[in-house]
């Protein structure tokens, strides 16, 4: 095809694949000393993906280093499908999860951290396997694309055209100007996050094991756990689950504002609209469903909520609200205690906040909130013209007027995002799948949550879906992680025309 450079995205896929053959190395210490029978397994799964993307680079090292956007969207969608093809083989080659199918589903739940798992023992597995399945998380969540452009001026390549696809939400601020500064300095905000998580949840009393494995999936918004019942297997020990729900807030915050914060530049986080509206929002959800489960709710039906105190009703009831608003909000994930067996409210109130999504600039999946607010002020502008229809009104997003293009971009993101939903859920139907649990797959898959509702809620797990449902909600994993644009664009005609 005519001015497609064929031979730099078959580069960037074999560098993407040696990164990722290097972090599953990264796991072969933890099997080595708990002497599992996994090691060769991950060592030969990880010395394969090197090999593999080696070759790919070294022969086409040489490429004309030209990359426009159709290169960078095309590098960014087969990016990931490469990660997922590779990611399956410590599953594969271990037996943990002998089913290709399986292993792909698995693959793809980790890198675009959605948490959705078809494994039905998660403690049995080697530590090897369960370290891989958080690094997938961790690789995805800020996107192994940022880590890698960071580099690419060491070969001569330019990478804002793969930031941009990669970079998740509408947001184009950059805390830096030139961009593989920006990728390093995101990458080292994410890393220092991690390791402060992890160092606290090692003093709250996890295992050194668990605390790495959780700070990761934190970070990342993913929602992968070491334990069958997820951080619900800390509910004695609350400490350890504050100190998640603080990162899972900070994880859908911008990065931008924590870069801001860590410069004590704070004036600029409480100036951001974004900010206000998910802080206030999520705070607002968080005391209904509390007020909910204190005068309303079963207290056996909400984990250790039947305290013998009037406070540490409160105190347990406030704790399992915030932690499962903010594991929703953020499609993070994780569960501390079975939603769907609150109160049909909180159930209802749970449900909207599939299609609420986290900051622009973060790790969180779904819509953002940055577009849900252009959305509203939009519709809101509409009122006003039609009494004023001379009027020229902008849009204003944090004082600055955003360009009709932008705004139109938003209503089309977000009318094409629900089309999927409602078209996936029928498919899903179609497929086996009764409507609670249809339309639960398709939200949480598209919006990368992970638990849903029906037989696919927070204590069940995706391992009695048929193959076909593992392939179509994997696919609608992958392009929500991608924001539905950078994945679909490939599928238009107009994409592959000569230019």
């Amino acid at each position: 095809m005519k001015h497609l450079n064929i031979k730099i995205i078959i580069s960037f896929l074999g560098l993407t694949s040696v990164m990722n053959g290097l972090f599953m190395l990264l796991s072969v210490p933890f099997s080595w000393y708990h002497k599992e029978e996994a090691l060769m397994g991950i060592l030969y799964a990880g010395l394969l993906t090197i090999a593999l993307g080696f070759s790919m680079w070294f022969f086409t090292r040489n490429a004309p280093k030209t990359l426009h956007k159709k290169e960078g969207y095309m590098i960014v969608t087969f990016g990931w499908l490469m990660l997922t093809l590779t990611g399956t083989l410590p599953y594969v080659f271990t037996g943990a999860i002998p089913s290709f199918i399986d292993a792909i589903f698995e693959a793809i739940s980790g890198y675009s951290t959605t948490g959705a798992s078809i494994l039905t023992d998660i403690e049995s597995l080697p530590k090897g396997i369960l370290f891989w399945r958080s690094s997938t998380h961790w690789i995805g969540g800020m996107g192994i694309i940022v880590l890698t452009i960071a580099i690419l001026p060491l070969l001569g390549i330019g990478g804002m055209q793969l930031f941009m696809a990669e970079a998740p939400g509408p947001s184009t601020d950059k805390m830096h100007p030139r961009i593989t500064e920006t990728a390093k300095r995101l990458w080292a905000i994410y890393f220092l996050f991690t390791i402060i998580e992890f160092l606290l949840l090692k003093v709250a009393g996890m295992t050194w094991f668990d605390a790495i494995n959780h700070a990761m999936a934190t970070m990342s918004t993913g929602g992968f756990s070491t334990k069958n019942a997820s951080i619900a297997y800390w509910n004695g020990m609350p400490v350890v689950q504050y100190i998640v729900i603080f990162f899972m807030f900070i994880a859908g915050t911008n990065f931008l504002l924590s870069y801001f914060a860590l410069t004590a530049k704070f004036n600029k986080i409480v100036r951001n609209e974004e900010f206000k509206y998910y802080f206030l929002g999520v705070s607002a959800v968080i005391i209904m469903i509390t007020l909910v489960i204190v005068f309303f709710q079963d207290p056996n039906l909400v984990t250790s909520v039947n305290h013998p105190m009037p406070w540490g009703r409160v105190e347990s009831s406030f704790r399992h609200a915030a932690f499962q608003v903010i594991a929703i909000v953020t499609t993070t994930g994780f569960v501390s205690a079975d939603y769907t067996m609150w109160h049909g409210i909180v159930t209802m109130l749970i449900f909207s906040l599939f299609f609420v999504g986290g900051s622009a600039g973060s790790t969180a999946g779904g819509v953002k909130i940055v577009r849900h607010i252009i959305m509203m002020k939009n519709a809101i502008l509409e009122f006003k013209k039609i009494l004023h229809p001379n009027a020229i009104i902008p849009v204003r997003y944090d004082k600055n007027r955003v360009p009709g293009k932008v705004v139109y971009n938003i209503l089309s993101f977000f009318v094409l995002y629900m089309s999927i939903f409602i078209g996936s859920a029928i498919i899903l139907s179609f497929m086996g799948l009764d409507f609670e649990t249809a339309i639960g797959a398709a939200a949480s898959s598209l919006g990368n949550v992970g638990p849903a509702f029906g037989q696919l809620g927070p204590v069940a797990n995706y391992a009695w879906l048929p193959d076909s449902a593992k392939l179509f909600t994997s696919f609608l994993m992958l392009i929500g992680r991608l924001e539905l644009f950078t994945v679909l664009v490939l599928f238009t005609p107009f994409f592959w025309r000569k230019n």
